[in-house]
C-alpha cells in the first residue's frame, strides 16, 4: 500500500501540533509536578507552534514565505494576502523573542502569560485545522 505524500502545509500543521503539545505538557509539568525548568523552553515551543501555523496558512493559500522566525513579518504576509485569521493572533506577537533569544539567553516572563498564550494558541490551532481541513 502506497503512503500518502503530505503537502507542505500538512507537515507544518503536524509539526505545529507537536510543538503545541510539548508546550502544554511542559507547562503542566512546571505547574503541577515540580518540573524544574526555565519557562523560556515553554515559550520557545509556543513560538515555534505559532510560526508553523502561520506558515501552514500561507502555504495552504499558495503564498511563498521567507525563512524567518519573525512573527510580525509572517502575520503581515497573511494580512497583505487578505488571509483571514483568528482575531487574537496579535496578542501572541511577544512570543517572537523566544524564537532565537530564548534558545541562548534566559528571558524571564511570568506564568500568567504562559497560560494566556496557551489558550490563544489553542484557539488559533483549531482555527487553522478547520481552515485547511475543508
Amino acid at each position: 500500500m502506497a503512503k500518502k505524500l503530505l503537502k507542505q502545509y500538512e507537515i507544518l500543521l503536524f509539526k505545529s501540533e507537536e510543538d503545541f503539545i510539548a508546550s502544554k505538557y511542559l507547562l503542566d509539568g512546571f505547574n503541577n509536578h515540580n518540573l524544574e525548568l526555565n519557562l523560556d523552553i515553554i515559550f520557545f515551543h509556543m513560538q515555534q507552534s505559532l510560526e508553523k501555523l502561520i506558515k501552514c496558512l500561507l502555504d495552504f493559500n499558495g503564498i511563498k514565505f521567507p525563512y524567518t522566525h519573525d512573527l510580525e513579518e509572517l502575520i503581515a504576509l497573511l494580512n497583505d494576502n487578505n488571509i483571514i485569521v483568528h482575531g487574537k493572533i496579535n496578542e501572541l506577537l511577544p512570543l517572537s523573542i523566544f524564537a532565537v533569544n530564548g534558545r541562548y539567553a534566559i528571558i524571564n516572563d511570568d506564568l500568567n502569560d504562559a497560560e494566556k498564550y496557551i489558550n490563544i494558541l489553542d484557539e488559533f490551532l483549531n482555527f487553522v485545522k478547520t481552515t485547511v481541513d475543508k
